[in-house]
């Protein structure tokens, strides 16, 4: 695995460095803290009501929407305080015009039999007309994931686009020199659980299309292994423990193969292997370190980093065989490629004046932006609208995550109060 902080030397031997492990007791609850630090440009003016109903599971839907909505950085909240407003209510239009919105959201939440339904709809000010609305059965432990969904409809209504807010992300929590914890969390940051507790590192998390598994690599066993994990029964399973270093899994589209980096016949290697561990079919065959292999929406063309060329630079081949092409030629350093999901733009690591900086190429015109004016970005992860790049980087010597734009524009930062946040992940729609 490429990261920029290891010297060329260093790059694809992970595994220098490895104290015996032991799987811990669960770990408490962190929520990541969410913060705005740039603004989006042209973003939609919404006003969204307070729920009616049940006074606390209304607050706390309509709060999760606002929240939603303010963090994605296509909107600009209008202020709704103290008015309510049900999805039966017919609102003044022209008063919410001249609070400057464009659309409006209004709804409810009452008990029913055992549960709660939630119930909204979604106005278009300007054309004065409602734009739809659902009804979601839910609980009170559940009243997040409904405000998440009453976000993604309203996020698709308005801009024709899938919502992300119900999605999860996946990084890990290193809390002291000998703990480190794979979380689980929504989008927003919240609802974080830890999936697997160790005393050794955890890295390269990584979803599989279906968002039910987890590959990851573990040095648990005094070595780097890559594991599978169920996030429905818990279930780990060892996928890579050759001889050797075993590291950076990648998915295949269609969640049956594995792209992995080995170094079962020296040097760092990429293979291709089935889900379940067999099969290992070596893909590279040059002397220089291949590692970082990203799989195309395709499902038939790989993207890795390789220092075949003297620098660390990012390349492309069929994983049947033939010529391999060059992607990245600005600059001497380019690392961790990373596709959107209709293909048309890569995500990556650069080194621009002594600093790791997220860019992003275009790869039918292959014109590079340079989106941060960090030092130490790594992992970058499209969100599954390609809108977001959720990457790791480093603010006052402590590890955080940040979200930015495509465009580079807009940008969030997360953050947990004490330690160091590391190797993220976006995990695809939920189905």
């Amino acid at each position: 695995m490429f990261r920029p902080s290891l010297s060329l030397r260093g790059l694809g031997l992970i595994a220098s460095s490895v104290f015996a492990a032991c799987l811990l007791a669960p770990a408490a609850r962190a929520e990541l803290t969410v913060e705005i630090t740039g603004a989006g440009a042209n973003r939609i003016p919404v006003a969204v009501a307070d729920f009616g109903g049940d006074g606390a599971s209304a607050r706390a839907i309509s709060s999760v929407v606002r929240g939603d909505l303010e963090r994605s950085g296509v909107f600009r909240m209008v202020d709704a305080s103290g008015v309510s407003l049900t999805e039966t209510s017919h609102p003044v239009v022209e008063e919410w015009r001249d609070r400057g919105a464009d659309a409006l959201v209004t709804g409810s939440v009452w008990p029913g039999a055992g549960r709660l339904e939630a119930r909204f709809q979604l106005y278009d000010v300007a054309r004065q007309t409602s734009l739809g609305g659902e009804a979601l059965s839910t609980s009170t432990n559940m009243l997040r994931a409904a405000g998440h969904r009453v976000a993604d409809f309203v996020y698709e209504k308005l801009t024709g686009e899938p919502g992300i807010f119900s999605t999860r992300i996946a990084y890990v929590v290193k809390n002291g020199p000998t703990r480190y914890e794979l979380h689980i969390a929504d989008a927003d940051g919240q609802n974080a659980q830890a999936a697997l507790i160790s005393r050794e590192p955890i890295i390269s998390p990584t979803w599989s299309p279906d968002g039910s598994r987890l590959a990851y690599v573990s040095f648990e066993n005094k070595k780097p292994v890559i594991y599978l994990h169920s996030l429905l029964s818990g279930r780990r399973t060892v996928v890579a423990n050759f001889k050797g270093s075993n590291s950076a899994p990648a998915w295949s589209p269609d969640s049956r193969k594995l792209a992995v980096t080995l170094s079962k016949e020296g040097g760092s290697q990429i293979f291709l292997i089935n889900a379940d561990g067999s099969g290992a079919q070596r893909l590279s065959a040059s002397s220089s370190i291949n590692t970082e292999p990203f799989f195309a929406p395709d499902g038939q063309t790989l993207y890795f980093t390789s220092d075949r060329g003297g620098s660390p630079q990012i390349y492309s081949a069929s994983i049947s065989g033939g010529d391999i092409q060059r992607v990245t030629f600005e600059g001497n350093y380019n690392v961790s490629p990373r596709l959107s999901s209709d293909g048309r733009t890569m995500a990556f690591i650069t080194r621009r004046d002594g600093a790791f900086r997220l860019a992003v190429m275009d790869l039918a015109s292959r014109q590079v932006q340079v989106l941060t004016d960090s030092a130490k970005d790594e992992s970058p992860s499209f969100a599954p609208n390609d809108r977001l790049i959720l990457i790791a980087t480093e603010i006052g010597g402590r590890g955080v995550l940040s979200a930015v734009s495509v465009d580079g524009r807009f940008k969030q930062r997360l953050s947990i109060p004490a330690g160091d946040v590391r190797e993220p992940a976006w995990g695809p729609y939920r189905r």
